[in-house]
Parts: C-alpha cells; sequence; structure tokens
C-alpha cells in the first residue's frame, strides 16, 4: 500500500526521470567519478585555452581552441552540482542576461570562425566573449 501511494503521489525517487529521460538510479555517478569527470572536464579546457594562446596569430584557430575551452571548463561544473542544477542557476534573473549575451557571443565567435572566415568579426565576438563571461 506505502508503494502505490507513493507512485501515485509521486514521491518515489526512484522512479523519477532525469534529463535524458532514463530513471535516476541508471543515470547516477558515485561522488569520485562526479570528481574525476569534473577534473578531467577543467582540464581539457584549460588545455584547450592554453593553446589557444599559442595560435593566437590566427583568429580563427584561436577562435575555436578558446570557445571549446570556455565550454568545456563551465561544462565541467555540470559534473559537481549536474546539469538541471547548472542550467536552472544560470537561468537565474541576476544571471540570465550574462548568460545570454555569453551564449550568443559564443555562437556569433563560432559563426564568424567557420562561416564568414573574417578575423577581425571573430575577434571582437571573443573579446565580447570574454566581457560576458567576466560579468
Amino acid at each position: 500500500m506505502w508503494k502505490l501511494s507513493e507512485s501515485i503521489l509521486g514521491d518515489n525517487e526512484e522512479q523519477q526521470d532525469n534529463l535524458f529521460g532514463e530513471q535516476e538510479g541508471l543515470c547516477s555517478l558515485s561522488p569520485l567519478q562526479r570528481v574525476y569527470g569534473f577534473a578531467a572536464c577543467l582540464l581539457a579546457g584549460l588545455v584547450c585555452m592554453f593553446l589557444s594562446l599559442i595560435v593566437f596569430v590566427k583568429p580563427i584557430k584561436f577562435a575555436l581552441l578558446f570557445t571549446f575551452g570556455n565550454m568545456l571548463a563551465i561544462g565541467s561544473t555540470a559534473f559537481l552540482i549536474g546539469p538541471v542544477q547548472q542550467i536552472s542557476m544560470m537561468m537565474d534573473p541576476v544571471r540570465v542576461y550574462a548568460t545570454a549575451v555569453y551564449v550568443g557571443c559564443v555562437v556569433l565567435a563560432l559563426i564568424c570562425a567557420l562561416v564568414i572566415h573574417s578575423k577581425i568579426l571573430t575577434l571582437l565576438a571573443i573579446i565580447c566573449e570574454i566581457c560576458a563571461l567576466i560579468w
């Protein structure tokens, strides 16, 4: 009877679906795995950002490496707090403008680098991306 009332009321945490539509128990990571994922993703992001400084004279390669490194570094915290919690924190009323500007600048930098092939526009988009990241 207790399990029936839990399933009707939705209080059963084992049955709740996560972001990917899978059951929570199947996709959960141990705390040690979360730290390993965070460290690996952060390290990969920092390596990409360091490599972007080496190719700074070629703005298109710089933009690709720098943007990918930033996305990896920011995404690394999803291992610690979870992707849903991170997105909800990014959509907080205080941070929503900075998030929108940052995501827009990331998309703009990638478009300028990959589609338009304009070095000046790519550098401007990267400068805006850095400013939005600091903001």
